[in-house]
């Protein structure tokens, strides 16, 4: 278990990976403002939680996002709540940035399984091929290929889990 409490760590964090967070809160929140208050506030909270980071679980990246995440809702939620403070009344719009975290942290859950499982998620899942395709590829039985993807979809389910992520 690592800590993220040290001032050195959060400035180190904070020159690598601010920008990549700032660019994602303006495109989540469409407001410049807000987008550095959620910056800020994301360190903020990783800093009060740094004890809790753990780069066996996930990357620093990855936390960082997930907090930003819950920061961009909070805020977004306040907006709502407060209809005559967003500019030219917009909304927030968190659903692409939503998609693009989930998609980050997926593809960091896939490097964390097994290569048979991994791959076999892959051709059906995200390439749509059916099962008798990929096992004649692989050279494995087609009920090889269907365990691959079961067990492999519990194994990918435990890892996002254990990276924090929430549906």
């Amino acid at each position: 278990m690592s800590t993220f409490t040290r001032e050195r760590d959060v400035r180190e964090a904070y020159a690598a990976h601010s920008g990549e967070l700032y660019g994602f809160a303006v495109r989540s929140l469409g407001d410049a403002g807000l987008a550095e208050e959620a910056v800020q506030e994301t360190f903020v909270r990783a800093w009060r939680a740094g004890e809790r980071f753990d780069p066996e679980i996930g990357s620093l990246r990855t936390w960082l996002f997930a907090i930003l995440r819950n920061v961009v809702i909070d805020l977004g939620r306040a907006r709502a709540a407060r209809p005559g403070v967003a500019e030219g009344g917009i909304e927030p719009t968190v659903e692409p940035f939503e998609e693009a975290l989930a998609a980050w942290q997926i593809e960091e859950a896939m490097r964390r399984i097994g290569e048979d499982h991994r791959r076999v998620i892959f051709e059906t899942y995200y390439r749509g091929r059916p099962y008798a395709e990929v096992a004649a590829e692989l050279g494995v039985p087609e009920g090889t290929v269907k365990s691959r993807v079961y067990y492999g979809l519990r194994a990918l389910r435990v890892v996002l889990e254990e990276m924090g992520y929430e549906d």
